[in-house]
């Protein structure tokens, strides 16, 4: 029976181990590759099934040609194979590597399939049961194992590079299926071609290569986890994630998207993907020119800008297009990501919100803060000085002229106290009124003061009365100020209610530490409390000289 056939056999378990294979496994692209290479193996037993099932040459012919075809393919399919379980796929990315991989093949599949002249295969005795091999197949048979050759390189180079005893394991599993389909396919060939003749025909010995190598891949499968369950577990996180992402080609098509970037845009396999236009649909967060002239003429760069979608609920998206460059540095393609920012967003923009109120906020303290510290200095300069005349009160003078005054004594230097009032000035209110003579007061004030010296103190020491406090000044000195206060009020006219008012003033001088006791080196006051009673008994002095002016006929200075 021809169904219990060596070749049936292993077509069936080859047929099981596909089922399995689907069952056990997740799909991942390396899968892919490698049920399209399972699905090129089970061609060959298939083949010799359906050869010695069949008494019609021309079937047996087609059948045959199915099986050198499959088995054509078998060599580029293994390599792929290796290079996809190796993490090589690099050399298939480019044209003239993948037209080079293939072309070898495609030409032994062709000659297989036209088998011209009969130089492939021809049947003795009109059934291709027995046949004989010509020139192509021994050419098809040495790109063959050009195929394997290479495929166990790679498989060899791999794993004398990884690290993993896992990954290592995995490799030299699969390497034991290279070589046992190696070793029953030299083995089918040695016995079923060459040694016929004498030995007879064994049947299924590449088959059953095909079946062992198989059942290696199996186990390293299932055991091992050969195939890549990271480019799985990134697939499922790349269809979950809420990020957008569309992968285009250096050429800007669509290559793949999830779900998440349909939220985004409207992206379609196989067009192109305007990402002008998108940008034009909604509000872009700034200007975008920029963006737009790396995007076309700086693909390898990194890019990133913002934009505010308006089509259906406003939603405000981060837009990030990074390159996806091979390891020549050439661009292979581009990763356009959409981020849902509209929350952070908000949070921006609430915070910026609070910013601006707290700065504001800010400003007002700020404000605050100066008025009150006018109004301080007003209130400070109120306690400290004479609110009609501008010149500093008694209270403040007193004060003052203890402290400077102890440091003179300390340092053995001379000051000196004037004290002056203005004449007739009850006069001067009675006649003019009492406006007038705040007037006078304050017009005579700055004219006293346009005279002094930057440390020298002028204080209102009650109602038309003033005095100044002289620092660092002897006898001689203060009487040269006092001459020139006298000139500038004599020269001073108080123009008021239509009127010009002249006024004179009467002054007591006296000098404290003169040029003697300095020189002698005393010390009279030892203690800062002992220099009220000096200060108290120098201005009762002073108030002496002042009326003794006064007596003497006024617009005068006495010296103490």
């Amino acid at each position: 029976m021809e169904f219990l056939r060596p070749d049936f056999l292993l077509f069936v378990c080859l047929f099981v181990l596909l089922g399995l294979f689907i069952a056990l496994n997740p799909i991942s692209r390396t899968h892919k590759v490698y049920l399209a290479f399972h699905f090129i193996m089970m061609l060959w037993p298939l083949g010799q099934v359906g050869v010695r099932s069949t008494d019609i040459p021309s079937y047996q012919h087609f059948y045959l040609t199915v099986s050198f075809v499959a088995l054509s393919l078998l060599g580029p399919g293994w390599l792929a194979f290796v290079l996809f379980l190796t993490r090589r796929t690099h050399y298939l990315r480019r044209p003239p590597r993948m037209l080079a991989f293939l072309m070898p093949a495609f030409l032994c599949a062709a000659s297989a399939i036209v088998n011209p002249f009969s130089q492939f295969l021809k049947p003795e005795n009109g059934q291709y049961g027995d046949r004989e091999y010509g020139p192509l197949f021994w050419i098809m048979t040495f790109v063959q194992f050009a195929y394997f050759f290479i495929a166990l390189l790679h498989m060899f180079n791999a794993h004398r590079t990884v690290r993993s005893l896992n990954e290592r394991k995995q490799l030299a599993t699969s390497l034991l299926g290279m070589f046992v389909l190696t070793v029953f396919a030299v083995l089918d060939l040695l016995f079923n071609v060459v040694l016929s003749p004498w030995l007879g025909v064994v049947q299924g010995l590449t088959s059953a290569g095909i079946v062992l190598s198989d059942i290696c891949f199996v186990i390293a499968i299932y055991r091992y986890g050969v195939f890549d369950l990271v480019d799985t577990a990134k697939h499922k996180i790349y269809e979950q994630v809420e990020t957008g992402i569309i992968v285009i080609d250096e050429g800007c098509k669509v290559l793949d998207f999830n779900r998440s970037a349909v939220g985004f845009a409207q992206p379609v396999k196989g067009e192109t993907f305007d990402l002008e236009r998108f940008l034009m649909s909604g509000q872009p967060a700034n200007d975008v020119s920029d963006f737009l002239f790396k995007y076309r003429h700086h693909p390898g760069e990194k890019i990133r800008t913002e934009i505010l979608l308006t089509n259906g609920h406003y939603k405000s998206v981060s837009l990030q297009i990074s390159p996806l460059l091979d390891q020549f540095k050439s661009l292979q393609g581009r990763i356009v990501a959409f981020f849902d920012v509209t929350e952070q967003r908000k949070l921006i923009d609430e915070m910026n919100q609070k910013n601006e109120a707290l700065h504001e906020r800010n400003l007002e303290l700020i404000a605050m803060q100066d008025e009150l510290y006018r109004v301080n200095k007003k209130l400070e300069q109120a306690a400290i000085t004479d609110g009609l005349t501008g010149c500093y009160n008694r209270t403040f003078f007193q004060h003052y002229v203890e402290h400077e005054a102890f440091l003179c004594k300390q340092r053995n230097v001379p000051f000196s106290i004037l004290l002056f009032d203005i004449d007739h000035f009850k006069q001067i209110n009675d006649r003019y009124g009492h406006l007038a003579g705040d007037e006078v007061l304050r017009a005579t004030a700055e004219a006293v003061r346009s005279t002094l010296r930057s440390f020298d103190l002028l204080a209102r020491y009650g109602g038309e009365e003033f005095t100044v406090f002289l620092p660092q000044t002897s006898r001689e000195e203060a009487q040269k100020v006092a001459d020139r206060i006298m000139s500038s009020v004599l020269h001073n006219k108080v123009r008021t209610a239509g009127e010009t008012i002249c006024v004179t003033i009467s002054m007591g001088i006296v000098t404290e530490a003169t040029d003697e006791e300095a020189a002698a080196g005393t010390d009279a006051v030892a203690n800062p409390d002992d220099i009220g009673d000096v200060l108290q008994t120098l201005f009762s002095k002073a108030d002496v000289a002042l009326y003794k002016a006064k007596n003497e006929g006024r617009n005068r200075v006495v010296v103490s």
